[in-house]
């Protein structure tokens, strides 16, 4: 039975329309080592589509066009490092949500911090701490 979907793809795949894709891409790739995949620009050089693989996620994003407006959204991603990938968030132009921290040991085991990208998505970025 052929496969429903491409090698190396999860079911589900986060898509991002957004003002300014290319700079959302970029921060993909500086702050998560994101790599991309495919891209397919419009005529007017605008991103119709593209896909950027971070880690064993593929993030699907294109530039907001017609009847697709930006839709800035939140998207929660698991690191080795909140602290350093939170640093790098920022000096790649990120706004700062919330600065790393652990909140009560009891009900959560994560150390988080949020930043904002160029294209207002969130991204809450942790570390399982215990």
């Amino acid at each position: 039975m052929p496969s429903i979907k491409p090698s190396g793809y999860s079911t589900v795949s986060p898509y991002l329309v957004v003002n300014g894709a290319q700079a959302v891409i970029d921060f993909m790739k500086a702050v998560f080592g994101g790599e991309q995949l495919r891209r397919h620009d419009r005529p007017d050089g605008t991103i119709g589509h593209a896909e950027v693989r971070i880690d064993d996620t593929v993030v699907m994003i294109g530039d907001a066009s017609g009847p697709w407006p930006a839709a800035p959204t939140c998207l929660h991603v698991y690191v080795a490092d909140v602290d350093a990938v939170y640093q790098r968030a920022l000096a790649a132009g990120a706004e700062s949500i919330m600065p790393p921290s652990e909140k009560d040991p009891n009900t959560d085991t994560d150390r988080r911090g949020g930043v904002r990208d160029s294209g207002g998505n969130q991204w809450w970025i942790a570390t399982q701490a215990r």
